[in-house]
């Protein structure tokens, strides 16, 4: 893409109250702006502008609609104390945005000028970034492909799409340690599938575990492997880690789970502070185990909505595993307050993680 490409600015003429910053919620809410870009096939991507955010005008053939031809991304701005506006790694979010169009067969988006975008619409809705405490500035960056076509194909044009939203906390239960019920009936990706990618379809496969997990009063579910149903694989939104015997584990890439921002953060971090961290393949059965024993210490996911989220229980088959007497263990309350701490400006940034908007 021709970093030449100028982004236009249509101003909002209507614009939108602002929400109360203690009921935020997840998501609910939407800036006055939003970034689009088509892509149109020979011609590649063009006209970046910046307009009153709106529906999006679709063809009801528009691939997206038929085939589930897209991909999306979150990350988060957040005001520091003393008025700085900061991104949390970005350019990881936009290298895996890429890896993610790449399998789903979307045209690269070039990162330099996704970082421009992002930094020119965050400049512009500076004032809906929310101060209190646990908020931030949600940033949705999302391809979908538009050309109205039936037959199954790659589509030839996309828009790709930039929407910002200030969000609290993504759980109800905040920081405070959350119910998870372990899956061993569905299955969300196999090796060699786009379980690594970040589309909508992967999530969609999803809602059904979820919700019959919701039913029995767990927040999330915890997926195992497609093949045996037995390795450790994932949270429904989140990467997972688990301490045992003093020792952090989490499950490897390998192709079907995510590869979290935050999940690299924590490796990092862990690593940093010299804490035995193991990337490998755990089995459900060797965390029952170490349960029995006493040994499972503390259990959490990862992720950008939730950054970390304490796990005080996991029903297996039918059992209970309550840890750390469902409360938040020391170890997770230490990388919270690490990442929230670098993430918002408070604690200084050894890693290079954050990217000021000036």
């Amino acid at each position: 893409m021709p970093r030449k490409l100028k982004i236009k600015i249509k101003m909002t003429k209507k614009p939108k109250p602002k929400p109360d910053q203690n009921n935020l919620g997840f998501g609910r809410f939407f800036t006055d702006h939003m970034f689009i870009m088509d892509y149109l096939g020979e011609k590649g991507w063009r006209k970046p502008r910046i307009v009153p955010y709106e529906p999006i005008k679709l063809d009801p053939g528009a691939s997206v609609l038929h085939y589930g031809q897209e991909t999306f991304e979150g990350l988060k701005a957040y005001r520091s104390g003393d008025g700085r506006i900061l991104i949390f790694r970005p350019r990881k979010n936009i290298e895996r945005l890429n890896r993610s169009n790449e399998r789903m067969c979307i045209p690269e988006i070039d990162p330099d000028f996704e970082l421009e975008a992002l930094k020119a619409l965050i400049k512009l809705e500076k004032d809906w970034i929310p101060t209190a405490p646990g908020t931030a500035l949600y940033i949705r960056p999302f391809v979908i492909a538009a050309e109205p076509f039936l037959g199954v194909r790659a589509a030839k044009t996309y828009y790709f799409i930039i929407i910002l939203s200030p969000v609290g906390s993504y759980y109800p239960q905040g920081i405070n340690p959350i119910r998870i019920y372990v899956e061993s009936k569905y299955v969300r990706a196999v090796k060699g599938g786009t379980g690594y990618a970040k589309a909508g379809g992967n999530y969609a496969a999803g809602l059904k575990a979820q919700q019959e997990a919701a039913q029995k009063g767990y927040v999330q579910v915890l997926w195992l492997d497609g093949i045996e149903h037995k390795y450790i694989e994932e949270v429904g939104a989140m990467n997972v880690f688990f301490k045992i015997k003093g020792k952090v584990v989490t499950p490897p890439l390998e192709g079907t789970i995510l590869p979290g921002v935050t999940r690299d953060s924590i490796i990092q971090i862990l690593k940093q502070e010299e804490i035995d961290i193991a990337e490998r393949r755990i089995s459900i059965q060797e965390l029952s185990e170490a349960y029995e024993k006493g040994e499972l210490e503390e259990a959490f996911g990862t992720g950008t909505a939730a950054v970390i989220s304490p796990i005080g229980e996991l029903n297996w088959q039918d059992r209970n595993m309550v840890i750390n007497n469902n409360k938040i263990g020391p170890l997770s309350q230490k990388l919270y307050d690490t990442i929230t701490g670098i993430q918002t400006g408070r604690i200084k940034d050894p890693y290079g993680w954050i990217v000021e908007v000036t």
